[in-house]
C-alpha cells in the first residue's frame, strides 16, 4: 500500500479505513491495520511515499504482480501508469468519481475507450506523448460532469493535510460512487488473478 498522506476528515466519506479514530494517522498504516483486522494472515507492506519518478523505481523494485491505481493527482497518476505500462505490469486504474451520482454509469474498459471523464482525457493526452494509447484498464463513469479545471481556487476549496503536490480543488464525491469504483477495481483484479475473462 503506497500513500504519503494522513487521514483527513474529508476522506471519511470515501475510504473505508478512514474514521474519526484514524484522523491524523498515516493512510498506509490505517489501511494496513484495517486489512490486518480483517485477515491477520495477510501481509501488507505500508510504503509512506509520494509517487514520483524516484519512488516509482522503489515501488517497482518490489516486482508487483498487479498495481491498483487510485491516485487523484494528475502528475503522480500519469507517472505510475507510464511506469506500469513500460514495465509490463498489469494496472487497474480509477478515473474520476467526483461529482458523479449515477451508479449505473460506471464502466470498465481500456483508457482509450473512456469518455466524459475530464481526468481520463488529461491522462490520455499526457500518455500519448510517450506513444501510450491503449493497454491500461480503468474504471470510469460515462456520466457527464460540468467542471472547469481552470477555475480559480477559493479558500474554502483548498485541500489541507498534505505537504506534497500543488493546491487543488476539493471535488465532492458520493460514498456510493467511490465504493462502486473501488469494488469494480477489486473485482477486475480478482478476475485477473484467477485468470477469468
Amino acid at each position: 500500500v503506497v500513500d504519503f498522506d494522513t487521514v483527513q476528515p474529508t476522506n471519511i466519506n470515501r475510504q473505508i479505513f478512514d474514521l474519526e479514530s484514524t484522523i491524523g494517522t498515516s493512510k498506509v498504516i490505517a489501511a494496513a491495520d484495517r486489512i490486518s483486522d480483517i485477515n491477520p494472515a495477510c501481509r501488507v507492506e505500508p510504503l509512506e511515499l509520494f509517487v514520483d519518478e524516484e519512488s516509482v523505481e522503489q515501488i517497482f523494485s518490489r516486482q508487483p504482480d498487479i498495481v491498483v491505481d487510485a491516485i487523484d493527482s494528475l502528475n503522480p497518476k500519469v507517472q505510475l501508469l507510464r511506469s506500469c505500462y513500460q514495465n509490463g505490469v498489469p494496472v487497474f486504474s480509477s478515473m474520476g468519481a467526483a461529482l458523479r451520482s449515477d451508479p449505473l454509469a460506471v464502466r470498465v474498459g481500456d483508457l482509450s475507450e473512456s469518455n466524459h471523464c475530464p481526468l481520463a482525457k488529461r491522462i490520455r493526452k499526457r500518455l500519448r506523448k510517450d506513444q501510450i494509447v491503449s493497454g491500461i484498464t480503468c474504471v470510469y463513469s460515462i456520466e457527464r460532469v460540468d467542471f472547469d479545471y481552470t477555475q480559480e481556487i477559493g479558500p474554502a476549496q483548498i485541500e489541507t493535510g498534505t505537504d506534497r503536490g500543488r493546491t487543488r480543488n476539493t471535488l465532492g464525491s458520493l460514498p456510493t460512487i467511490t465504493a462502486i469504483f473501488g469494488l469494480v477495481l477489486a473485482n477486475e483484479v480478482i478476475k485477473k488473478l484467477c485468470g477469468t475473462p
